[in-house]
Order: C-alpha cells, then sequence, then structure tokens
C-alpha cells in the first residue's frame, strides 16, 4: 500500500470521511479505538483487553475487527480524513509514509525495552533514531526440502545444502536426475517476490537502503540477483506466473524440491505425505551468519485521537512479554517470536522444526523503509522479472533499480 497523500490521494480520502467518521464520531475522550486486523478477534488480546482495563478505570478499549485486505486502508482513509483511530494494526514497512505524512506519533523504547527482543527487531520500526511503532506479529522464513526427490536425486536426504552454491547444485542435480524442479523460485508481481529476494540479500550481508542513501547497487545484492539467474533454469517453470502460496502448494504436492517458506508451511506439511525438512537458509559467499527477512506488522498510534498517551501505554502492555507471548506461541498461531524466553525454550523443545526460523534473526534485517513503499516493492519486483526471464543481465537490472528507488526514498 502506497500513501501518497503528498500527491492527492488525501481529496480521495475525504470524499469517504462522512461514512467512515461514524467509526470515531462516538468515541468518548476515555475510549481507546482500535482497528484490529483479521476475521475474529483473538481470545487472548480480549483477555488482555479486560485485564488493562480493570487495572485503568474510566478508559475503554474499542476493537474494531477489520478484514486483512481492507484494515490498514480503512485506518489510512481515517487518518488523511481527519477523524483518526487511536491505534491501528499496520505493516511495518508502511511507518515511514505515515510517519512522513504526519498522521502517527513516535513510540519510542527505553533501551531497556529494546533489551528484551531479539536482534534487528526493533530495527523494524525504527527510522531517524525513533521508533514508530509497537510490533505485533513477527515472521521469518526457513527452507524446506522434499527429503524424497532428494533420495531419487541420488542425494543424502538429511543434508540439506548450507550455500547458494549447494543449493543451485543441488537444485539442478534434481531437475537433471528426477525430472522435477529442483526449486520454487516466485516472481509474479506480489509483494511476496520482493520479500522473498530480500532473504537473499540478508543471507549475503546486503542492504537496499542505509539512512536515506540507497545502497543496492553493491557486490552482495549482485551476487544475490546472479544466483537468481542461475537457479532459474532449475526452479518452477514460468517463475512469473507464481507467487510465494502458490509456491509452496507445489511444495506441498511434493512436486518441487525445495523452497524458502515461513513457519506455516510445517503445519501444513503434516497434513501431507510428504517426507519433508526444514532447515536455515543457504548462506551467500559473504554472509556473516544465518540471517533472514525481518517482516513485522506493529500497532501504530495516530495522531489527533486526543488519548495518544493512553493508547501508547496500552500498546506496550498488549505487546508487552507476557500476552505477547501468549499471543504467539498458542497452537496454529504461525508467529515467529519477538523476545527470547524460557517459554520459547519449551516451545523449540516442543517443536524442533522452530529452531531455524529463529536462528536466522540474529543475521537478519528488516524490511526497508521507504516514502513511498509500494514503489519501492514494484521497482524491486520489476527487477526480479527482468532477470529471471532473461531480458536483462543482473548488473544491468540492479543498477536501473538503485537509480529508479532515488524516487521513494
Amino acid at each position: 500500500m502506497s500513501i501518497q497523500f503528498k500527491t492527492g490521494v488525501l481529496a480521495l480520502a475525504l470524499l469517504g470521511s462522512t461514512a467512515l467518521g461514524a467509526v470515531t464520531a462516538k468515541a468518548a475522550d476515555q475510549e481507546i479505538s482500535w482497528i484490529y486486523c483479521g476475521d475474529t478477534m483473538d481470545a487472548v488480546h480480549q483477555k488482555y483487553i479486560k485485564q488493562w482495563e480493570e487495572k485503568n478505570p474510566g478508559w475503554k478499549v474499542t476493537p474494531e475487527v477489520v478484514g486483512w485486505a481492507q484494515c490498514q486502508d480503512k485506518a489510512t482513509t481515517l487518518a488523511a480524513a481527519g477523524t483518526p483511530v487511536a491505534m491501528a494494526y499496520v505493516g511495518s514497512r508502511t511507518l515511514k509514509e505515515f510517519a512522513q505524512n504526519d498522521l502517527i506519533v513516535p513510540v519510542p523504547m527505553t533501551d531497556d525495552e529494546k533489551k528484551t527482543y531479539y536482534p534487528n527487531i526493533v530495527d523494524t520500526v525504527t527510522f531517524d533514531d525513533n521508533q514508530w511503532g509497537v510490533p505485533i506479529a513477527f515472521s521469518t522464513k526457513a527452507l524446506y526440502w522434499n527429503k524424497d526427490l532428494f533420495k531419487q536425486a541420488g542425494l543424502d536426504p538429511e543434508t540439506p545444502p548450507k550455500t547458494w552454491a549447494e543449493e543451485i547444485e543441488f537444485a539442478k542435480t534434481i531437475k537433471e536426475k528426477t525430472g522435477i524442479a529442483g526449486y520454487g523460485l516466485p516472481a509474479k508481481t506480489f509483494d511476496n517476490t520482493m520479500h522473498q529476494f530480500m532473504h537473499w540479500v540478508y543471507t549475503n550481508n546486503g542492504k537496499v537502503i542505509d539512512g536515506d542513501k540507497i545502497v543496492i547497487d553493491s557486490p552482495q545484492v549482485l551476487a544475490a540477483l546472479q544466483a537468481y539467474k542461475d537457479i532459474t533454469p532449475f526452479s518452477v517453470e514460468g517463475a512469473t506466473a507464481y507467487e510465494q502460496n502458490e509456491i509452496r502448494a507445489i511444495f506441498l504436492d511434493g512436486k518441487v524440491g525445495m523452497i524458502q517458506a515461513g513457519s506455516g508451511a510445517a503445519t501444513r506439511l503434516k497434513e501431507t505425505k510428504v517426507n519433508w525438512g526444514v532447515a536455515p537458509l543457504p548462506l551467500g559467499p559473504e554472509a556473516k551468519g544465518e540471517g533472514t527477512l525481518l517482516i513485522t506488522d506493529s500497532l501504530a498510534i495516530f495522531k489527533g485521537s486526543g488519548v495518544e498517551e493512553k493508547a501508547i501505554e496500552f500498546a506496550k502492555f498488549i505487546t508487552s512479554p507476557g500476552p505477547q507471548g501468549e499471543y504467539e506461541l498458542q497452537g496454529g498461531a504461525g508467529l515467529t517470536p519477538l523476545r527470547p524466553s524460557p517459554m520459547v525454550d519449551e516451545f523449540v523443545k516442543k517443536d524442533p522444526y522452530w529452531k531455524p526460523f529463529i536462528d536466522g534473526i540474529t543475521y537478519g534485517g528488516p524490511e526497508p523503509l521507504f516514502t513511498d513503499y509500494k514503489g519501492f516493492q514494484n521497482v524491486i519486483i520489476e527487477m526480479v522479472q527482468s532477470v529471471v526471464t532473461g531480458k536483462a543481465e543482473p548488473a544491468d537490472a540492479l543498477k536501473k533499480a538503485a537509480s529508479s528507488l532515488e524516487e521513494y526514498k
């Protein structure tokens, strides 16, 4: 989603303000209105809302459950129209856009608060040396491999690739020996095409933007793009037709050797006959250690509700170690924990497949924050597609992307 209020979308938002304004018109001074993304309100959050209200007499938290496809747009439109909710669940990638359009307030964290998180998590909500949201959901990726296809191809079914070079070689071997795609590379015009590429960037110590400086045209990122070119012949045919969940479906059907996916794939794989394993993402030649893209969603506190300070207090409470840990680790939630804890250690001990998703955090990196996030996303997608379709060489595609990104920083 792109919040281009500076170029006219504000006028469009105002057209819808009469109907949408009714949502907040009835809000009292002692009410914290919350746009809550999902189909239903999570029972853990219901429990802790009640607990917080009991400890804060005179205050009421009023969540409005809005479907995933509409919730962020609704929060944006209300804010642009001057009738903001107090708090909304948003993708952290949009925080810079919201902040630079003066729609949200900072949510500063103390050093002690920052130390409770795994490394680099706070970076997903930080720019200009301040935090602009409180992380509430977190996901990472790992490598899944089909052990039966490995065995059919003459590979050790218990030994997944540890480097890009091995990953490409294994994909080639599977394709040549079995006729089945060795790797699933998604390159559809879809946001997770950008996400998937960023996993390769962060497994080779690369970066896209450093502060306000575009640094994507680097040896580290060029190597990632070259690896994309090298693995494409052994990947699922027609990569531009697939996004990551469609690639995952092919893996669940036993028709691809390796994919990178989130923890939700493990839950689904348990219901299939696929003989699978999960491991840390393979590393590029300049990697410092296991890495992954760190994707968070956050609670953003909107400017102008009149209850900003109390909304910050509640946002920090509902995402504090106790409530957040209970929310993340409930069965089937599919969220990577935001913080280390004895509870997480027990969780991993019970389900060891979680370990790679946590191990990648240390050298992981955030979704790059751009003033126009949608513009950034589209540039990366175009770059990836040009390489996997053979329309451009990696070095040329990278230089073009670097130039284009200057417009969106």
